[in-house]
């Protein structure tokens, strides 16, 4: 019996021994495990949280300016970390929450209202937080530590800054928080790019128990996050401070209601300037008095050009052959569609004139007999083919695709009055691209503003220019290049014209639509592109009701500063 029990004893003392190995070894590898195979997160858990709020939450990408000679770069929308200044009220003694309101409201500047809101938070005795300020620099900061008021904390938060401010705003766009507390594009390159831009959210996965907390040897990850692409914009800083500068005096000198200027480059389609007017400071989005300074009006705001379209309708004859720059036409000083009479400007008439003189002295009867022989079918599919109508895929938000439905009705004088640019309407990014196949043998491409993407992981993608289509013969685009050369020569000499340059251009004084017709005010453009002899640029300035009669002495004077400064800045030597 004895040393039947010794046998049981010692059987059990193994199966014990061998548990005790058993759960050893498994401790050994689970140990092995954590060290080895997860020790990414378990160091990551161990740097704190904050290491794995970085690795989860992704980092905005930046939006960059360039100097298109140089292709040096200059940050356009970063992140910055500002601090969140907050209290303790409990922590702060009845006695010296008068003097810690006077002080915080010291440093950081605040008025009566704000200073009275921070007694009545101090004075809450339960609470155990209460926001004082948000988006502070760090020597106010600094300063609160200084005088070490109790109670009084802060941590950091991360926003994004234009260092550039107002410069490009209406191409920019802002960000705001949404309701996760993530950085949020709205409008411009932030709203359109915004997916880009934010990157990707990185995850934590394993395994809970019953009661929801962590199994504290199980398996765990993180799926780091993957940054935002940073943007490389074609817009030139420097020219981009200059055109802006320049049409804002004149909005101000001309008593504008708002203004708008593109300039590209119309072999590409690069834009190298965009401007638009009333504009925002993106760093103070919130202050806007009226959400319109949001918009870029280059491509939310379409309107009815006026004789600048004559230029298209121009080229759309002599694309077809139906007439040539020195066609000749006799004016009949006026036109009449059922109860309806066109006549020209100041209801001149000029007799027989050419078709270049028509052009000079942007004749309407002139541009209605020119559709006359183009014909209805073809002016419209022209027109189509111009993009007007339709978006032209520019990637900022939000475009507006213009309105030239009135061709579809089929009536003579819906087609008469587009020929010369009213009862339609067009963004002037799209008069951009029309004017640019005039300018590059007819040849158009689609107009960008981000160069180059580069992604977290290295990738980069650089943005090949794209042909649209070919709208008008190399043949056509010569001539009407000449024709516009002429009309700057003899007819805006002393507005537009840049010496040793060739300039081709027209202006557009167009009455705007109002309830129950057309009112006294006007819109104003210039459209254009220089060096005429090799066009490397195509520009268009828009102001809208100036106070002023014609856009010869409005867009005109604006359109020479920004082309002249644009060929110095570029060195483009004069012709010979």
């Amino acid at each position: 019996m004895y040393h039947s029990g010794t046998q049981e004893k010692d059987k059990t003392t193994s199966i014990v021994a061998v548990s005790f190995l058993f759960l050893t070894l498994i401790l050994i590898v689970r140990l092995f495990v954590l060290q080895v195979f997860e020790h990414n997160y378990y160091n990551s858990l161990a740097t704190g949280m904050h290491e794995i709020y970085k690795r989860l939450f992704p980092v905005r990408g930046s939006i960059y300016l360039q100097d298109a000679r140089t292709k040096k770069e200059y940050a356009a929308a970063i992140n910055r970390d500002y601090y969140l200044i907050y209290s303790v009220p409990k922590e702060i003694s009845e006695i010296d929450i008068t003097s810690t309101t006077d002080a915080l409201a010291d440093i950081l500047k605040l008025d009566d209202e704000d200073k009275k809101n921070i007694l009545a938070k101090l004075n809450k005795r339960d609470s155990l937080y209460a926001p004082i300020a948000k988006k502070q620099i760090e020597e106010a900061v600094v300063a609160i530590k200084d005088i070490g008021l109790k109670g009084i904390y802060s941590t950091t938060q991360v926003y994004r800054f234009y260092p550039e401010n107002e410069l490009g705003g209406n191409v920019l766009g802002f960000t705001g928080f949404d309701d996760n507390g993530d950085l949020q594009g709205s409008y411009g390159i932030e709203g359109y790019w915004n997916k880009t831009l934010a990157g990707r959210g990185g995850f934590l996965s394993g395994e809970r128990g019953a009661g929801g907390t962590w199994i504290a040897l199980a398996g765990r990850t993180i799926d780091a996050a993957e940054d935002g692409a940073d943007l490389v914009l074609t817009i030139d800083r420097s020219l981009q401070y200059q055109a802006c500068d320049i049409l804002k005096k004149g909005l101000t000198d001309y008593g504008a209601k708002s203004a708008a200027l593109t300039l590209l480059n119309p072999k590409t389609g690069a834009i190298l300037a965009m401007c638009s007017f009333p504009d925002f400071d993106p760093n103070n989005y919130s202050k806007v008095d009226n959400e319109v300074s949001f918009n870029n009006t280059n491509i939310f705001t379409p309107y009815e050009p006026g004789s600048v379209f004559k230029a298209v309708t121009m080229a759309i004859g002599l694309d077809l052959d139906l007439v040539t720059p020195n066609t000749t036409f006799i004016d009949p000083c006026v036109r009449h569609f059922d109860k309806y009479s066109i006549h020209n400007a100041m209801d001149k008439c000029y007799g027989t004139i050419t078709m270049t003189q028509v052009l000079e002295n942007s004749v309407n009867t002139g541009m209605m007999w020119v559709q006359d022989k183009i014909g209805q079918e073809r002016f419209k599919n022209y027109i189509d083919k111009f993009g007007f109508g339709e978006k032209v895929g520019v990637e900022i938000n939000t475009e507006s695709k213009g309105d030239v439905h009135q061709l579809e009705t089929k009536r003579p004088i819906d087609y008469a009055t587009a020929s010369f640019g009213q009862g339609i309407t067009v963004t002037p990014l799209q008069l951009a691209m029309a004017y640019s196949a005039l300018a590059n043998g007819g040849q158009m491409y689609k107009p960008y503003i981000v160069e180059e993407v580069r992604y977290s992981d290295g990738r980069k993608e650089k943005t090949t220019p794209q042909l649209v289509g070919t709208v008008i013969s190399d043949r056509a685009s010569k001539m009407i290049t000449g024709m516009l050369v002429s009309v700057v020569e003899k007819t805006y000499v002393s507005t537009v014209k840049i010496k040793d340059y060739y300039i081709a251009g027209k202006t557009g004084t167009a009455q705007i639509p109002g309830p129950g017709g057309y009112t006294d005010e006007t819109n104003h453009t210039f459209a254009g592109y220089f060096p005429a002899d090799n066009p490397q640029f195509v520009l268009v300035v828009k102001y809208e009701a100036p106070k002023r009669a014609w856009a010869e002495g409005t867009t005109g004077p604006v359109f020479k500063q920004v082309a002249d400064f644009t060929l110095k800045y570029f060195g483009i030597p004069p012709m010979k």
